[in-house]
């Protein structure tokens, strides 16, 4: 069980990419005092947090529902989750947890800005919801239980990173932060693929 949370936790911190959002986060803050940058950081983790695990629990019904297999979903979570990682080795933000310019402008308008834009679909974006729900096709606590470790731990970390923000992106610079962000890139691009051929092979075999 130790084995597949550090895999999982892996996976969700490459997707969710907690460092490479500091610089969103310090964007979205600016003008806040220390007390507010904190409240908003807590918010948006324990949002996220609220968010995933509506999926983790309700994923199965959700695919019962619209008629989905999990191997489709992994080739559609795989494709999805591949887009930001290609863009993280790019040190470029990827559109799927990025915001449009003109959101930006009213986030920053906004007096809070925990739920949208943080939460969603900053840190608990299409790509990290893809990834709960293609590991919820197995009905174990056990498989479940991982998957709550392991997200619970990467949103503890987040929370973590948003709240020392200012301390941790003065001292990696902007270059650290692209050397982080390609790191996490060629991880989550390793991952994406499995679960790519995963996908595939399950349809294949429905299919016969």
């Amino acid at each position: 069980m130790l084995t597949l949370i550090l895999k999982l936790t892996v996976s969700f911190f490459a997707v969710m990419n907690p460092i490479g959002n500091i610089p969103i986060f310090i964007s979205l803050t600016s003008g806040y005092s220390r007390k507010e940058k904190h409240r908003t950081a807590r918010k948006a983790a324990i949002i996220s947090f609220i968010i995933l695990t509506v999926f983790l629990l309700l994923g199965n019904l959700i695919f019962s529902f619209f008629g989905i297999t999990i191997h489709a979903f992994r080739v559609a979570g795989g494709i999805l989750i591949f887009g930001i990682a290609y863009n993280l080795l790019h040190a470029k933000t990827s559109k799927a947890q990025s915001l449009h310019h003109q959101e930006q402008k009213e986030a920053e308008l906004k007096d809070d800005i925990s739920i949208t834009p943080l939460a969603l679909p900053i840190i608990a974006g299409p790509g990290t919801i893809a990834s709960v729900m293609a590991h919820t096709s197995s009905h174990s606590l056990k498989n479940l239980g991982s998957v709550f470790i392991s997200y619970t731990l990467v949103l503890a970390a987040t929370f973590i990173f948003f709240y020392y923000s200012a301390s941790i992106i003065a001292k990696l610079g902007e270059n650290g932060l692209n050397v982080i962000s390609r790191l996490m890139g060629l991880i989550l691009a390793v991952m994406a693929i499995q679960m790519i051929a995963e996908g595939a092979y399950g349809l294949f075999l429905h299919l016969k």
